[in-house]
């Protein structure tokens, strides 16, 4: 027997018995799992989200005079966040006006005449027809005047500026980034074994990385399918009103009490 050969079947035996003992079901394995599995507590991370969010663009081309509000700075809705240079938009929107006053006169004019039965029934709708018409184009750049000022669509902040004053831009050009850190929600995946033990309205914690404090937090909807490659489903929860100093994008640790 080779002087080596105690050592080759001592490592033998010793890879045999380890391979032995790493089955999946192997209680040793069952011992190294986390303890929250036996107390029925879970944890799984999230995020939060803004319900509110979006990225203004312009509705038509042109040059930005004014944005009053900087990266960072919180707005009301309804203020102006952009405003571009209106003048011709303007210009043909009082033109458009006066043809429509024009036209409103030619009517009433047609109508008197038709009351002494002096111009046809087809004149009188004729004069109609026109005066829509003006009306119409009227109407047409009451619109574009109007979407020459970009308004807040809710009160938030000013995430980012896509764009500066005094730069011209082309329609559907994004130019601001805004969010409500007031209408945050928690979003979640868990595992889609927990879709039996999960109700909207059941309480959880959520513990943000950034500020380390718990919050009491409330199961507000669940997803509506399972990813079938993570066998995980989206959970939506809401935050305790009270909640201050959060900003969207925040990560964090959720636990649940999970029944076996």
């Amino acid at each position: 027997m080779p002087r080596n050969a105690p050592l080759f079947l001592l490592l033998g035996l010793l890879a045999s018995a380890l391979s032995t003992s790493l089955r999946a079901d192997d209680p040793l394995l069952e011992s190294l799992a986390p303890a929250a599995s036996q107390s029925g507590e879970r944890q799984v991370r999230g995020v939060l989200r803004a319900r509110n969010q979006a990225v203004l663009s312009s509705e038509l081309p042109g040059r930005i005079v004014e944005m009053p509000f900087s990266d960072g700075q919180d707005f009301n809705k309804g203020d102006v966040l952009a405003r571009f240079d209106c003048s011709a938009y303007q210009a043909q929107l009082n033109a458009a006006q006066a043809a429509a006053r024009a036209t409103r006169e030619e009517l009433n004019h047609k109508k008197q005449l038709a009351a002494l039965n002096s111009v046809g029934r087809f004149e009188v709708a004729l004069a109609e027809a026109r005066q829509a018409q003006a009306q119409a184009e009227t109407q047409v750049y009451q619109v574009q005047v109007k979407r020459c000022s970009v308004t807040a669509p809710f009160n938030g902040r000013v995430v980012l500026r896509r764009a500066q004053p005094h730069e011209s831009v082309a329609s559907g050009a994004p130019l601001l980034e805004v969010v409500d850190n007031g209408t945050l929600e928690i979003y979640l995946l868990v595992p889609s074994a927990w879709l039996g033990r999960l109700q909207p309205g059941q309480a959880f914690d959520f513990i943000p990385d950034e500020t380390g404090a718990p919050l009491k937090a409330k199961i507000k909807r669940l997803g509506a399918r399972i990813d079938e490659g993570s066998q995980t489903l989206l959970l939506i929860g809401s935050l305790p009103e009270d909640a201050e100093g959060l900003l969207a994008g925040m990560s964090g640790t959720a636990q649940f009490q999970v029944t076996q």
